[in-house]
Order: C-alpha cells, then sequence, then structure tokens
C-alpha cells in the first residue's frame, strides 16, 4: 500500500517561489492561479492526488510556509 500525505499552505507567508513545486518528487503542487494572496503571489497548492508526504517541500521553502502531513503506516494483520 502506497504512504499516503498532504501539505498544507500558509498563504501569508508563501511567495510564489516555485522551489517546492521543482523539488516534489511526485509533481504533485503547483501554483494556484485561483487564488491571489493579499502579498499578491498564487500560493503554492496540491493540485493532484499522488503526495507521499516526503517533506521535501517543507525543508526546501525558504519561507517555512509548508506543513506536511502524512498518513500512519497501517502494519498487516498476522493469521
Amino acid at each position: 500500500m502506497p504512504v499516503k500525505g498532504t501539505i498544507s499552505v500558509d498563504e501569508n507567508l508563501c511567495k510564489a517561489c516555485e522551489l517546492c513545486i521543482d523539488a516534489c518528487p511526485q509533481e504533485v503542487i503547483a501554483l494556484n492561479q485561483a487564488v491571489i494572496t493579499p502579498r499578491g503571489y498564487h500560493p503554492a497548492h496540491l493540485f493532484k492526488d499522488g503526495c507521499t508526504g516526503c517533506g521535501i517541500c517543507a525543508i526546501i521553502c525558504p519561507e517555512a510556509a509548508i506543513t506536511v502531513y502524512r498518513e500512519p503506516i497501517k502494519k498487516a494483520e498476522s493469521a
């Protein structure tokens, strides 16, 4: 079973630098063209399923605007 995750982006901190987009190995992050922050940026967001919660986006973000959440790994039940 693949690991699943999600991210939360603080739109008040995101400057649309696109570093998270370039760093995402799953290619599931994009700038949200439907939203403009009070600072005038299109913030990053998940645009499709496939996030594994690896955390690379949060590590690379210079503004610390991304929080990563990963679903707990379920252990297989033994018979």
